[in-house]
């Protein structure tokens, strides 16, 4: 198959457990919970992403025919593959609608571990390093188990205790960003103090201006 590529850029992960190492950002086109047109945002499963997912023409887009040819445009953005601990991170839009077995092997052949950023309805293959899951809206999460179950936090109808009974080695609570982010950090802050199996992820490359 090919791969559809909105942007790939070298950062540091902003959130999450991982926050603070360099990666390098693979962020592939579509998602399964909306279509990325505005006018579509309101019958949307997920209505409030933060990302531009919509065709290849971000910076470090476009189709990839191979997936050696996608390992090899992921390693160029690496400084130095023999320095460090190469990472790339995948993600959307919806990642696993492409992520497959061979592109797995492809990037693991290039030095990379891989880490995985979804929505969770769709089951993960098997070799990628470092799961994270972030359940939306009404979405059917089939994808119950991994490193880490990040709850965009609050949403309607998704309470927190719902999930810590999951297979995850950590539980992070994110507020959800917007007009009222700090009230919702706030309310984060506080439900990880009254439970504290859940740990607090900020979106720290915000703080900067990184991408």
């Amino acid at each position: 198959m090919s791969y559809s590529v909105k942007e790939t850029f070298l950062t540091v992960q902003g959130e999450g457990a991982q926050a603070g190492r360099p990666a390098v950002f693979l962020r592939f086109a579509g998602c399964n919970l909306w279509s990325g047109r505005e006018q579509d945002r309101a019958k949307a499963v997920c209505d409030f992403c933060d990302t531009d997912f919509v065709g290849m023409d971000g910076p470090g887009g476009g189709r990839f025919k191979t997936p050696e040819a996608l390992a090899g445009h992921v390693r160029g953005f690496w400084p130095d593959v023999r320095a460090g601990r190469p990472l790339v991170v995948c993600t959307g839009g919806e990642p696993l609608l492409q992520l497959d077995a061979s592109l797995i092997d492809a990037l693991h052949q290039a030095g990379f571990e891989i880490a995985v950023e979804t929505n969770g309805t769709i089951a993960a293959p098997e070799g990628i390093d470092w799961i994270t899951v972030s359940p939306k809206g009404t979405a059917t999460v089939v994808q119950r188990s991994g490193d880490e179950l990040k709850l965009v936090f609050p949403q309607a109808g998704l309470d927190p205790q719902n999930y810590t009974g999951w297979k995850f080695k950590r539980f992070s609570l994110q507020p959800m960003d917007g007009d009222r982010m700090m009230e919702n950090a706030r309310a984060a802050f506080e439900y990880c103090l009254a439970h504290p199996q859940w740990s607090l992820s900020l979106q720290t490359h915000k703080w900067i201006g990184a991408p």
